[in-house]
């Protein structure tokens, strides 16, 4: 079963780590192979309360791009180097390939042999030598072993085609020729005399059993073929290793993890059908021949808080995405089949996993409950924000005393937790938690911090506004709003951009609103702040 990815945004988040970890037990419960990602760096809040429960941070998933991996390539189609050529060839046929990846005694890739390659080295090639396994000429000639000495067998090929006499007299056998000959027994008996490498007595010939006991003596390797001298000549080059020919034939190979897009870029303009696929270490995985791509295993995707694609994976568009769970406004997110969307008004996606537990009676750990507790309390400011619901507020009562928790008390110790700038650059605390967020051609962003401690940033006013004015020109937002949220006073300070002073200035009919400007009640990022925001941009 291929397994599924569950991640939150792309600035994780208490609620987005918490509940993809959360959602992962569920449907694994339920049957399903899946595994919590995350997609970037682990804030100080989030760490603290995966260490309070003990539960290891998910892996960060880079992308999700279709990779060579995923497709349905000729897995684990290759040959050892020392096929015979024959056997090769029989095997491309049987297969219906041009071309195959050979591979030594530890499956690592050694070169790429194919059917043009073959013909071509036949015709033009040495084939009056010998490289190969005693094995290898065993299957070629159909022969039956009468002798044998060694299992590697390297030398020239002679026929005896000419007289006895002419042999005997003109031509000196030496310990590396390989001797094709037939009922000539004064050449067999020169021969293993000679300590030849190989004799083949072919058609109806056979070997005294003199002649057998000088070539046991002197380590004569002998084999019997029933095929005529012809016929033997003509074939026995075809029991050479494969590794032999030399095709002159550059193999591009690839590694498995290769992205696909990056693939068909390369392939167009090499334009060649055959491609080893390599794994680690060099080992062959298989072949991919261009012609014969047609399905791909598509990662399969979970996405949890979020569904706006600027906020999620790199290569989203290349996954399959089978399930949505939410609890913000419907984003870009589009897909090409029916997919199950539950989006809910909560004050966080936990309250909505926590009802699926509900629904599919599956008891939840006191460890995810620990988790989904701290992502409700974290996203509803230990349920203050305005974003709160009733159903957040029975979630959260029900997982504090199955756990024994004070839910205030914890709330205070993970806020502290991760409300400490201690270590941070203006840059890193900025990026800690942005969103993008789009209407019409106009894109901006609006970071937010949750601190018990507001003067610590404001302090240092100067340089966050030269970070803000930064990433505005870089990523060519129209403009970003910084919220310094006070967790104590339950409002935001504001640090923004110059382009977005009209529109507060307009938002909150002022001639000038200050850098630093501190609303009442302002917490929520999604629900009190975005939907003002986007109904000033015209």
């Amino acid at each position: 079963m291929n397994k599924i990815y569950i991640f939150g945004h792309q600035k994780p988040d208490t609620d987005s780590v918490t509940s993809a970890i959360a959602l992962s037990y569920l449907k694994n419960q339920l049957g399903l192979n899946t595994e919590p990602r995350v997609l970037g760096d682990i804030a100080k809040e989030t760490s603290f309360v995966l260490d309070y429960f003990g539960v290891k941070a998910p892996a960060v998933l880079n992308d999700v791009k279709l990779q060579l991996k995923d497709l349905n390539y000729h897995k684990n189609l290759f040959l050892d180097e020392c096929a015979s050529i024959k056997e090769t060839y029989d095997f491309m046929l049987e297969k219906g390939i041009t071309g195959v990846p050979l591979v030594n005694s530890k499956k690592k890739f050694t070169g790429l042999i194919t059917l043009k390659g073959i013909i071509k080295s036949l015709i033009s090639g040495d084939t009056d030598t010998l490289d190969t396994s005693y094995d290898n000429i065993l299957k070629v000639l159909d022969g039956k072993e009468i002798l044998r000495f060694d299992d590697e067998i390297k030398g020239s090929i002679m026929a005896a085609a000419y007289r006895s006499t002419t042999i005997l007299n003109t031509i000196s056998l030496k310990e590396d020729d390989i001797l094709i000959v037939g009922d000539r027994h004064s050449i067999i008996e020169y021969a293993v005399e000679s300590r030849v490498k190989l004799i083949i007595v072919v058609g109806e010939g056979y070997i005294k059993e003199e002649h057998l006991e000088i070539a046991k003596k002197n380590h004569v390797n002998v084999i019997y073929t029933a095929k005529s001298t012809f016929h033997t000549a003509k074939s026995i080059g075809l029991s050479n290793y494969i590794r032999t020919l030399n095709t002159n034939d550059r193999p591009y190979t690839f590694e498995e993890d290769y992205y696909y897009d990056d693939f068909l870029m390369k392939t167009s303009k090499l334009k060649h059908n055959n491609y080893p696929i390599i794994g680690r270490g060099g080992i062959c995985k298989g072949l991919i021949r261009i012609t014969e791509i047609t399905e791909k295993n598509r990662k399969k995707v979970i996405l949890v808080d979020h569904n706006e694609a600027e906020q999620s994976v790199d290569g989203l568009e290349e996954a399959e995405i089978i399930e949505v769970v939410d609890h913000h406004k419907v984003g870009s997110i589009s897909t090409n089949n029916p997919i199950d969307f539950r989006i809910m008004t909560v004050g966080c996606t936990n309250t909505i996993i926590h009802k699926m537990y509900k629904e599919n009676h599956i008891e939840i750990p006191n460890q995810i409950a620990g988790l989904m507790l701290s992502g409700i309390l974290s996203d509803t400011l230990a349920l203050t924000s305005p974003t709160t619901t009733d159903l957040d507020r029975e979630v959260v009562n029900e997982l504090s005393t199955k756990l024994g928790i004070d839910y205030n008390q914890y709330a205070m110790e993970m806020f502290k937790a991760g409300s400490s700038l201690k270590g941070k650059t203006e840059e890193e605390v900025i990026n800690t938690d942005i969103k993008l967020f789009q209407k019409e051609d106009s894109r901006f962003a609006v970071s937010q911090i949750f601190t018990l401690n507001y003067e610590e940033v404001l302090e240092k006013k100067e340089k966050y506004l030269e970070v803000i004015e930064h990433i505005v020109k870089d990523k060519e937002y129209r403009f970003v709003v910084f919220l310094i949220t006070d967790i104590i006073r339950n409002g935001s300070y504001l640090l923004y951009s110059s382009e977005a002073t009209e529109i507060l200035e307009t938002l909150f009919e002022m001639e000038e609103v200050p850098q630093g400007y501190y609303v009442d009640g302002w917490v929520s990022r999604k629900k009190q702040v975005v939907p003002l925001l986007m109904d000033m941009i015209h």
